[in-house]
């Protein structure tokens, strides 16, 4: 599995884990609070959202980070 699915498992799995397995802290700091508190705050509906979008950007930002790494790949 590439860095960037580790990312968006982890993320999946407690929203800002996969920010901070990219280095991103202050990222995945906002989702540790912000999903949390949407689950709690709107019963239960829009917590799965905030699990969904934050590993989306914790897999966007692993594949920049890659991409940065290894400039010549397509």
């Amino acid at each position: 599995m590439t860095k960037a699915g580790n990312a968006s498992v982890l993320s999946l799995l407690i929203p800002g884990v996969g920010q901070f397995y990219n280095g991103h802290f202050l990222r995945g700091i906002f989702w540790l609070i912000v999903t949390p508190g949407l689950w709690i705050g709107t019963g239960g509906l829009l917590g799965w959202v905030c699990h969904v979008i934050s590993a989306i950007t914790a897999y966007k930002k692993a594949m920049e980070l890659e991409e940065m790494d290894f400039p010549d790949r397509f």
